[in-house]
């Protein structure tokens, strides 16, 4: 526990009064202070001049990372038949219908994206208040509600990154591992932010890019440079 509070103590003084820096130079630090025995994740934070309480102040929507995310993403599919088929040949993790409804209300949910047929939608929506919450519900805005199961498949084991407004106006993700090289980490954070500005949505007032934060999994935030996080 000691050591921990030392790594703890460290990363934080390194960070210390550094603000406003340009994605280059966060990418270097976080990846310079990065201390745990695991790969840490690269985490997003951005603050949003949004409401999303009201309908047209909500922000979603879905980006590919061109780098991916380094994260092994597991998939599971609603479908049934031909369907079915394919999402398994795509790759899906878990495929099923009803069953895997069953095994959901049962609280066994092993998986990180939900993907489902139109049709259905029926079964799906029976688990909305386990879903929900969790962020997993299939949505036809993110392209998770679609007879193209195999594309969906695809794209969210190569790296797409669903993201949606929490209560405060925050959007976070992940946007890779401080494994990768700085030019990777910082393409994939230009193109996640570069989504979220398009997002904006019609009933955005003020100014809509408030403040982004970058961090590791177990290190503190370094605030960046709007203008050089928003230059894609």
């Amino acid at each position: 526990m000691a050591k921990f509070g030392k790594r703890t103590r460290a990363a934080r003084e390194a960070v210390a009064g550094k603000e406003n820096l340009s994605v280059e130079e966060a990418v270097a630090l976080i990846k310079a202070n990065a201390s745990a025995k695991f790969d840490e994740t690269v985490e997003i934070a951005m603050n949003l001049g949004v409401d999303p309480r009201h309908a047209d102040q909500m922000v979603r929507g879905v980006v590919g990372l061109p780098n991916g995310t380094g994260k092994d993403v597991r998939v599971a599919v609603f479908a049934r038949g031909a369907k079915a088929d394919e999402a398994t040949a795509a790759g899906a993790d878990i495929v099923g219908a009803e069953d895997l409804m069953e095994t959901i209300l049962s609280g066994k949910i092993e998986f990180d994206r939900c993907i489902a047929t139109p049709d259905m939608m029926p079964v799906v929506g029976r688990l909305g208040k386990v879903l929900g919450p969790r962020n997993l519900m299939p949505n036809p805005k993110v392209g998770t509600v679609t007879m193209d199961v195999a594309t969906a498949v695809q794209a969210a084991k190569g790296g797409e990154v669903q993201f949606k407004v929490e209560k405060a106006g925050v959007v976070h993700a992940g946007v890779g591992k401080v494994s990768f090289d700085e030019a990777k980490l910082v393409e994939n954070i230009r193109a996640f932010v570069g989504a979220v500005s398009r997002a904006k949505p019609a009933g955005a007032k003020g100014a809509y890019l408030r403040k982004v934060s970058l961090s590791s999994t177990m290190g503190p935030g370094v605030s960046v440079d709007l203008a050089s996080a928003n230059a894609e």
